[in-house]
């Protein structure tokens, strides 16, 4: 039997909301003129289920080429500066990998950030697929991500298990919409959620898995 673990990765993970902020608020500046964002209201825009981040951040209806241009241009920078594994986060990982658990990460950032993120973290080489928005359709909570890790393992959900771990409702209901198992990670960008599964620290999904 495979037991695979799939990640989100900002705000589960990795804390990189300071460099996001960064990066959003170079944006609005040069592009916009508009005033900084403070880093609770960036997390909680990006962590709302149902959001237009181009009117929340930019204040335009769509998010036009010239504000993702340069965002990309300068977070592609930025987010190695920094971002820092939470606590518990990398021996998890270990624990899980020396374990024979299956780990790969599901985030809704360009493949592109996310790998250069996790390798400046050095636990890039600790999962076997890092699938960004880009490689699917849909993102999450859209289980397209999710779907495509599983088949990369030949996943039989009648003979092998897996789990979603995330800080957010979108990470819970990809899991749902994928039929596996959600772990709500209660230590990242939020503290608290209603879900079936919440845990407040890393290690206590060695209980779940193991």
């Amino acid at each position: 039997m495979q037991k695979i673990v799939i990640f989100d990765m900002d705000g589960t993970l990795i804390d990189s909301k300071k460099d996001m902020t960064i990066s959003v608020n170079y944006v609005r500046e040069k592009n916009h003129k508009l005033s900084p964002l403070s880093e609770e209201f960036i997390v909680d825009a990006i962590n709302r289920h149902e959001r237009n981040l181009a009117m929340l951040f930019y204040g335009t209806e769509v998010y036009e080429d010239r504000d993702r241009e340069l965002f990309e241009k300068h977070y592609k920078e930025q987010c190695i500066e920094h971002p820092y594994l939470y606590d518990g986060v990398e021996e998890l990982l270990y624990a899980l990998k020396s374990a024979g658990v299956k780990l790969s990460v599901a985030t809704n950032a360009p493949t592109l950030f996310a790998r250069t993120m996790l390798e400046h973290l050095k636990v890039a080489k600790l999962f076997d697929e890092i699938v960004g928005a880009d490689r699917v359709k849909h993102s999450k909570p859209h289980p397209d991500m999710i779907e495509l890790i599983l088949q990369s393992y030949s996943y039989n959900p009648k003979t092998d298990k897996a789990w979603m771990v995330g800080d957010n409702s979108k990470d819970i209901e990809s899991a749902k919409n994928a039929g596996i198992e959600a772990i709500f990670a209660a230590w990242g960008f939020s503290s608290s959620g209603t879900h079936d599964r919440v845990v407040s620290e890393p290690k206590e999904i060695l209980d779940i898995v193991l």
